[in-house]
């Protein structure tokens, strides 16, 4: 057999240029990694679903202790509720219960006077996390600041 045709002799460098460019392809493919995938990064809106479901417990307690106060706590609470239902759904976690809890006894420092004060914790953590939040988020973490702000007032 004769060989008409121009044949091409690549050297080595090129040769081994060409594997080393396809094992590196390969490699962030994640092909060839065996290890473990790091752990997830926690949602930045984490902190204000804890806050929004710690608060509504808080209302609860009180509502439990002082049961005249029902009337003027209850929206309120449910207020904290609807927040972490739209968390829940905004950054995909999950909430073991959204439930008013009636059997969570107060502690003897439950009062409006505490709920007053962590509300306006509440709604500074919120006001930064609305600072921080990207635009499509950032509707409604402000206007989860904003009740919150509402909140401490109707506690006066």
């Amino acid at each position: 057999m004769v060989l008409t045709g121009r044949v091409q002799i690549h050297s080595r460098r090129v040769f081994l240029g060409v594997v080393a460019a396809g094992s590196t392809a390969l490699a962030g493919c994640g092909l060839f990694d065996d290890g473990p995938e790091p752990d997830p990064q926690p949602d930045p809106l984490q902190p204000l679903l804890d806050e929004a479901l710690a608060l509504a417990g808080a209302y609860d307690r009180v509502i439990v202790a002082t049961p005249n106060l029902a009337a003027r706590l209850t929206p309120l609470a449910e207020d904290h509720r609807a927040h972490a239902t739209e968390l829940t759904k905004l950054i995909g976690a999950a909430v073991a219960s959204i439930a008013p809890s009636a059997s969570a006894p107060a502690g003897p420092t439950d009062t409006t006077a505490t709920l007053r004060k962590a509300e306006q914790a509440a709604q500074k953590t919120a006001v930064a996390a609305c600072r921080a939040a990207p635009r499509e988020r950032a509707a409604l973490v402000g206007s989860i600041a904003a009740c919150r702000a509402t909140h401490a007032e109707a506690l006066r």
